[in-house]
């Protein structure tokens, strides 16, 4: 399918690797030339080169932290109108609540609800004027289902979604939408240091822990990267233009509700 989109321009957040990388190289197979973002400078050079050659379209990495103001500045002096935001960033790490003190409480919003709120207000408005914009939260699961040691995680993004879900419905009528990708378990390295650490706590090897794991999924694995990126390529797509303001779960059916 023709996404429709060829040769517009995207920044892609913390995209160095794992879902943010699969979101960068579906837009790019779409024809999309990309921003793309991570803190490690040879891991983010090596994705940058890895797309270009894949799909021959323009991509310029920019080595910066999102949340702060600066890492902003950098993203956006790269590419000062995008059509195409994906918000992404990495959250707080599993931690029992009663650990959690204020700086690291302010922190975890900041990361998970302050900077792409922040990066929405300074993009929104010209692609409202231009009559095209696809805005694309990465959020997580944990919206609908809470996980037991990422509430603080699972706190800021809600806030994120609620805060957002106005916001679409404003600029609906000028082609921009704005919808929120909630992942499940997905085959990244932040899962499997997740696991690892997990595992060591529970005295049980890592793959045995994500073989379980495995098995509490109706579709009995863990989703790719790339099929996450393919959706949210789409949701940036010309075709999408009526989807706005939504929470889309991709979970292999582990949230059981059903609506």
């Amino acid at each position: 399918m023709d996404l429709g989109i060829r040769d517009r321009r995207a920044i892609v957040c913390a995209s160095s690797q794992g879902l943010g990388k699969g979101c960068a190289l579906a837009l790019a197979e779409a024809g999309v030339s990309l921003v793309i973002n991570g803190r490690n400078r040879q891991l983010l050079e090596r994705t940058a080169e890895e797309i270009r050659r894949a799909t021959a379209v323009e991509v310029t990495p920019v080595v910066a932290d999102v949340s702060t103001q600066a890492g902003q500045e950098a993203l956006l002096a790269a590419c000062p109108a995008p059509d195409i935001l994906v918000n992404n960033n990495g959250g707080p790490p599993f931690r029992d609540f009663r650990e959690l003190d204020r700086q690291a409480l302010l922190t975890g919003v900041t990361m998970n609800m302050v900077t792409p709120i922040e990066l929405i207000q300074r993009v929104i408005d010209a692609m409202a004027t231009r009559g095209f914009g696809r805005i694309v939260n990465i959020t997580s699961i944990s919206v609908k289902m809470p996980i037991a040691g990422l509430d603080l995680s699972s706190a800021a993004r809600a806030g994120l979604t609620a805060f957002v879900a106005g916001v679409a419905r404003t600029v609906a009528d000028k082609n921009v939408t704005i919808n929120n990708l909630l992942p499940g378990s997905f085959d990244t390295a932040r899962l499997r240091d997740s696991f690892l650490a997990t595992a060591k706590r529970a005295g049980t090897s890592e793959s045995e822990f994500a073989r379980r794991a495995q098995e509490a999924i109706p579709a009995k694995r863990f989703g790719t990267p790339s099929e996450f990126g393919q959706t949210c390529a789409f949701l940036c797509s010309v075709h999408a233009g009526y989807i706005t303001g939504q929470n889309i779960l991709l979970d292999g059916g582990a949230y059981p509700a059903a609506f």
